[in-house]
């Protein structure tokens, strides 16, 4: 089977990373590599991963593209599986990427993500698994009929081929938010996107940090002026990081 690397964009995660590694060291079948790209923490996130059997490296840029562009640059794996510090997956995450790319029409997949903090956030859980599909309905319906587009985001934990991630060029690097949605349109035009019936699970900060009402609020904006091409580097003023 081919052989999966993960990659964990990180920036003051001391208190995510540890959980979300120990999650990996479970993982049957295990995945082939799992590299750390630390944007110099403050914190003592480059001390925790180092408890690990990860590859570690430092960005200079505290970006996430800049940092998964990094981490795939040196991932010897077939596949790539991009992971936010703060998201748990199933012991089977391996199994899931590999069977979804032996679908040679599939160029990016992802997962179901579950808000959670002491419960489950299931207004927030079924927001996210409708806005793959919606979003892409309503901004782009030419290519969500003809070429299966689907919007995935970090929380979904994406996975392509490392092939098809080198010929779509990445992660764009000029963009602070949104990089997500933009390499969706890249890959897609490689092949479909699916959103796989398999969960993950996500931290519910920015809800605690915001409450639901603004966090949906401003995510829905976000992607709504992204949709009508307004610029990301002035959306980002209104995405700050929360830890």
């Amino acid at each position: 089977m081919a052989s999966v690397s993960i990659i964990i964009p990180t920036l003051n995660e001391e208190d995510a990373l540890p959980s979300t590694l120990e999650r990996l060291m479970q993982l049957n079948p295990p995945a082939h590599e799992i590299i750390v790209v630390d944007a110099s923490s403050q914190d003592r996130t480059p001390q925790l991963a180092h408890h690990y059997p990860v590859t570690f490296r430092t960005s200079t840029v505290a970006q996430r593209s800049v940092q998964m562009n990094l981490g795939a640059k040196i991932a010897t794996g077939e596949l790539l599986c991009f992971l936010h510090a703060d998201t748990l997956v199933p012991v089977d995450l391996v199994a899931h990427i590999q069977n979804a790319l032996a679908d040679k029409q599939v160029a990016l997949g992802g997962f179901v993500s579950l808000m959670k903090g002491d419960n489950i956030r299931w207004l927030t859980t079924s927001l996210n698994f409708i806005k793959t599909y919606l979003a892409p309905l309503l901004y782009r319906p030419d290519r969500f009929f003809r070429n299966h587009l689907r919007l995935l985001f970090g929380d979904q934990v994406l996975f392509c081929r490392r092939a098809d991630f080198r010929q779509c060029g990445g992660f764009d690097e000029n963009l602070p938010i949104m990089e997500e949605a933009n390499f969706c349109l890249r890959m897609n035009r490689i092949g479909k996107i699916n959103q796989i019936r398999q969960t993950v699970v996500s931290s519910d900060r920015r809800l605690n940090h915001w409450g639901p009402w603004k966090a949906h609020f401003i995510w829905f904006s976000i992607c709504a002026l992204w949709a009508l091409r307004v610029s990301p580097t002035w959306l980002k003023k209104f995405y700050t990081e929360i830890r």
